[in-house]
């Protein structure tokens, strides 16, 4: 009964008239940019942030959830189009989906990505609904010294969102833990790393950074790879897939839904490994496997019904922990304490309308994308003729003015220009800036409570080993870090890296 109520208050907040407009306009930015290839949701959320400073909380998450999540669906439908997807996570999408577009069933092969991505939303918004509650129940009964073992184990975690070498992605944590501790030691009052610059006092801004290290750097890369060739699109004929397409879209759909559920969850998961985990279950159970890559449904539906539940459910440990499982939900705990909100289990009971409106705008939202996707498929695809020349300077004006107007401050501007280079220098010499901006964003908490620990203990370090809590989660710290670097692990992060 508690689960029904809860939803309850949740549809209230999530049918607000303000809210569902928040909640189309978020929908609607990810389809966009899912669409055109190159920019992300990890980007665009970057230099939207800036934009709602001045939001109501709640309208501002459930904007930045829709573009997450409404980025899944409209990277499909370049995958299918014209073999070019615009999200990682569609790539394996391009395999089968481009196949049926040749065959003259690009039509069918969106409606069929469309259904099953509004399915597994569907059921990835019930998971999140019904284990968010008992999660953070349980981190409730944490102490100072289990937060800071936990925020340890989700640093340590956060290496499996990068690729490649471990010790470059450790290095990254450590940079990103130095770079949050500039400004103002919370305890002593003295300033640390600001090297007598008044602006550096209050610590660097995260939205700045943010900015710059995922938006303006990612147009910085952009830039190498101008392509001026014209998509070829394929004419569609039909929209709606027949009896016997919609019955083998079924197992599929749930098998797609149920690993990417599993996987969003755990750091590094999210919606990429779902999709290609996804398309290698169904490849290897399906009984026509000889004809994966050649136009089936099968591999259209799956990877596409993985990535978004891969998507949504990465939300659950933000929720309800405090802990990101990928860069964006990084990202969205820094969209949270912009808005003063601390992120972790005490969310549920002190902002109930922000947790569980969050959650129930989920559904709206991917209601809301079945409705834009398929009628607006001729818009979508004539966005790519407009020249990435002119779309660059228009975003990276939009991202100075943004963070400009968020404190009125010019250092700002500059904030980002130099991280908007440090982002691009971090990813040519191969250290992908994910991790950097998880320390960035968990250092400070991590150095409060590690201090509010030691206050509290006289001084004695043995309180994280000797609290059973504590000590399990710094043990499953070590042997996720010793896991990783066993020589198999590392040899595939690079071959991934390699890929990429």
């Amino acid at each position: 009964m508690d689960l029904i109520h809860n939803l309850g208050i949740g549809l209230g907040v999530a049918f607000q008239p303000a809210n569902i407009l928040y909640c189309f306009i978020g929908a609607l930015l990810g389809t966009v940019i899912g669409v055109l290839p190159g920019i992300g949701p990890l980007a665009t959320i970057a230099m939207l942030l800036p934009l709602t400073f001045g939001f109501d909380p709640v309208a501002s998450l459930i904007m930045l959830a829709g573009i997450y999540y409404g980025s899944q669906y409209g990277g499909s439908t370049t995958a299918i189009l014209i073999n070019l997807p615009g999200e990682s996570s569609s790539a394996v999408t391009t395999l089968d989906g481009y196949q049926m577009a040749k065959q003259g069933r690009g039509g069918i092969a969106l409606a069929a990505s469309a259904l099953g991505s509004f399915f597994a939303g569907t059921i990835a918004t019930i998971l999140i609904a019904v284990f968010a509650k008992p999660l953070s129940g349980m981190a409730l009964s944490f102490g100072p010294a289990e937060y800071f073992s936990l925020l340890t184990l989700g640093l340590v975690s956060s290496i499996a969102l990068a690729s490649g070498s471990v010790l470059k992605a450790i290095s990254m944590v450590c940079f990103g833990l130095l770079m949050g501790l500039t400004g103002t030691d919370i305890y002593s009052g003295m300033p640390r790393f600001t090297f007598g610059a008044q602006d550096l006092l209050d610590g660097l801004d995260f939205v700045a950074i943010a900015v710059g290290v995922f938006g303006i750097s990612e147009i910085l890369r952009n830039l190498e790879h101008v392509d001026a060739t014209k998509p070829i699109v394929h004419k569609i004929t039909s929209l709606w897939p027949g009896k016997e397409d919609l019955k083998r879209m079924v197992a599929p759909a749930i098998r797609g839904t149920a690993i990417g559920s599993v996987l969003g969850v755990l750091p590094g998961g999210g919606a990429l490994l779902s999709s290609f985990v996804a398309y290698n279950v169904e490849k290897k159970v399906s009984k026509q496997s000889d004809q994966f890559g050649k136009g089936v449904i099968e591999g259209v539906v799956a990877p596409e019904s993985a990535n978004n539940a891969g998507a949504q459910t990465s939300f659950i440990p933000m929720l309800t922990l405090g802990i990101p499982s990928n860069a964006v939900m990084a990202l969205m705990i820094g969209a949270m304490m912009i808005h003063g909100i601390v992120p972790g289990p005490n969310v549920i009971t002190k902002t109930p309308d922000l947790f569980w409106g969050l959650i129930a705008s989920m559904w709206v939202g991917n209601a809301m994308l079945i409705i834009l996707n398929l009628p607006l498929i001729g818009i979508w695809v004539s966005l790519l003729r407009v020249p990435y020349t002119i779309l660059f300077p228009a975003i990276t004006a939009f991202c100075c003015v943004g963070v400009y107007s968020v404190n009125g401050n010019a250092f700002g501007v500059y904030e980002i220009a130099i991280s908007g280079v440090l982002g691009y220098l971090l990813v040519k010499l191969e250290c992908e800036p994910a991790p950097f901006i998880l320390g960035f964003i968990l250092g400070p908490m991590l150095e409060e409570y590690l201090r509010r620990t030691l206050i509290i203990s006289n001084g004695d370090m043995s309180v994280f080993v000797t609290r059973p809590l504590s000590a399990s989660l710094l043990l499953i710290t070590v042997a996720a870090l010793i896991f990783m670097m066993l020589p198999s692990i590392a040899k595939k992060r690079s071959e991934v890296f390699v890929e990429d």
